[in-house]
């Protein structure tokens, strides 16, 4: 190999128009791992680790990243043995793993592109092992990571830490001290000690606001559905926050929408029973596409590896597979629940699919990342007749709770964290917190960056009009932080990239962004 990464790091120095996106029918070509994509992954590594290198020359971090991208591209025309890519991709993972620790997670998802690499915040458990090992294969044939993606060896290393350590402590991780040195000396409660209004948003006012959601790596872009048929995309920064557009089309309400990964594109779900991909630079209507069955489409999700293929569930039942640069449903992307489907969400490295009926049952599904085809695995009863109205995929808790999981709202009064132990999305009841939920479709979500601290958090909306903040590590006394200031039962939360934001929405048409306090 003509130039090897660096095994220690060198001294600092003194819209536009929708982007190309691999075809599902090229998408096999382009993970394949003969090819130069493997040098992509491998900068894909390098850059996500890159916040972490020289804290006090961000210049040299450019530099440094600038110059890997030149290496690698020369690298690619060599003509190495892919077996030997591969190898170093592995390697290269390892070394910056074990330097540096493993990454934050963003609620938001990844993608590989071919054209540009984003975010230092991942972590490594999207990247794939592309040997051809039998072992690979799970149970019915389909293929899985048999690296840090498995959720069956996750799930298990996870069972013997919990059982040895006392009660309150932290996992003794090699980066355990690092984490903390970084964080500083102020607890998790110190740290979601959000309290003040920095903005309050009511363009939406008498109609709810079912979802509210930043963009991807973004502080102060925002974005918030309403039930009157429309999207409004603001900004935050510079002050005073601003409604930069508002994006019509729907002719009923909006139910839910999703950020690309480049921010671009959003994607939304109608009651008019269709989906609308909207340019979000100067809020066009790309493209129109009807429900396959003619139902109110009730929510949507991206797929994290290959945003040209969007997810939709819908009012008879159905979820299905699209394709929206053609506008078509993906052969073999759909599948049937047992009721309305109101909930959706990928795992990160985009393998396994969970679907949430408003008949209280869960499903998992196997997507086949090379044709998008669906196969149904596993099915869980949370509670019969209880609506979904939220699920949201992590693949650990935090740097010291390391636990592959599922958090979901029922309409039973309760917030619950499912833990998952086997690569077919497997669940298994962790603990639950309790908060008011008998009617409205709430969401909530895990904190965003992976905590440093010993617990972690996750966020709700509730029917008593507060925003609730829990730390999934604490036996007694969940509840970190509660936030009051809305007149109407709050259904969604969403953070910024850094946390210094908090965005909350209600069933009255209020968005208010909260601040965290400034220790």
């Amino acid at each position: 190999m003509a130039q090897r990464g660096p095994a220690r790091e060198p001294r600092p120095p003194g819209w536009r128009s929708l982007p190309k996106r691999p075809r599902v029918d090229s998408l096999e070509k382009v993970a394949r791992p003969g090819m130069a994509a493997v040098w992509q992954q491998v900068l894909a590594v390098d850059a996500r680790y890159n916040a972490y290198r020289t804290p006090t020359f961000p210049q040299f971090r450019t530099q440094y990243i600038r110059r890997r991208s030149q290496l690698l591209r020369e690298n690619a025309k060599a003509g190495h043995e892919p077996a030997f890519r591969r190898q170093y991709l592995k390697l290269r993972a390892q070394l910056l793993g074990h330097r540096y620790g493993p990454l934050s997670e963003p609620g938001s998802f990844r993608a590989y592109s071919n054209s540009v690499v984003r975010s230092s915040r991942t972590t490594l458990d999207r990247m794939e092992d592309f040997d051809e090992d039998p072992r690979s294969l799970g149970a019915r044939g389909h293929r899985r990571s048999v690296s840090r993606g498995s959720y069956q060896l996750q799930a298990q290393m996870n069972r013997v830490i919990y059982d040895e350590r006392m009660p309150g402590s932290v996992v003794p991780t090699s980066v355990a001290e690092a984490s903390r040195a970084m964080a500083g000396d102020t607890s998790l409660s110190e740290n979601y000690a959000f309290a003040g209004m920095y903005h309050v948003f009511d363009q939406h006012v008498d109609e709810a606001v079912p979802k509210v959601q930043f963009a991807n790596d973004d502080r102060h872009l925002l974005a918030c559905c309403s039930l009157d048929g429309s999207i409004s995309v603001c900004q935050l920064v510079p002050a005073p926050p601003v409604v930069l557009r508002v994006l019509r089309g729907h002719s009923r309400g909006v139910s839910d929408f999703a950020w690309s990964l480049s921010n671009d594109v959003l994607v939304s779900t109608s009651l008019d029973a269709t989906m609308r991909i909207w340019a979000t630079e100067d809020g066009r209507c790309i493209r129109e596409i009807p429900d396959p069955d003619g139902a109110e489409l009730l929510c949507c999700t991206f797929q994290p590896v290959n945003n040209n293929l969007t997810v939709v569930g819908n009012g008879k039942h159905n979820v299905h597979v699209m394709n929206i640069s053609t506008g078509k449903k993906v052969k073999g992307g759909s599948s049937k629940l047992t009721g309305r489907v109101l909930a959706l969400s990928f795992d990160s490295p985009g393998h396994i699919l969970w679907a949430g009926d408003d008949r209280g049952s869960v499903f998992s599904f196997l997507f086949d990342m090379a044709t998008g085809k669906l196969t149904k695995a596993k099915r869980l009863v949370v509670h019969e007749g209880s609506s979904i109205t939220s699920i949201s995929a992590r693949s650990w808790i935090s740097r010291e709770a390391r636990d592959p999981s599922l958090l979901i709202n029922a309409c039973i009064n309760k917030l619950l964290l499912y833990r998952v132990v086997d690569n077919e999305g497997t669940l298994q009841l962790k603990r639950s917190f309790p908060i008011d939920q008998s009617l409205h479709p709430i969401r909530s979500i895990f904190c965003p960056l992976m905590s440093f601290r010993q617990g972690a958090c996750v966020v709700t909306g509730s029917e008593d009009m507060c925003v609730y903040f829990f730390d999934v590590e604490r036996a007694t006394k969940a509840i970190v932080n509660k936030l009051q200031g809305h007149s109407a039962a709050v259904l969604d939360v969403s953070f910024n990239c850094d946390e210094s934001l908090l965005a909350s929405s209600d069933a009255g048409g209020m968005v208010i962004v909260w601040r965290r306090e400034q220790k």
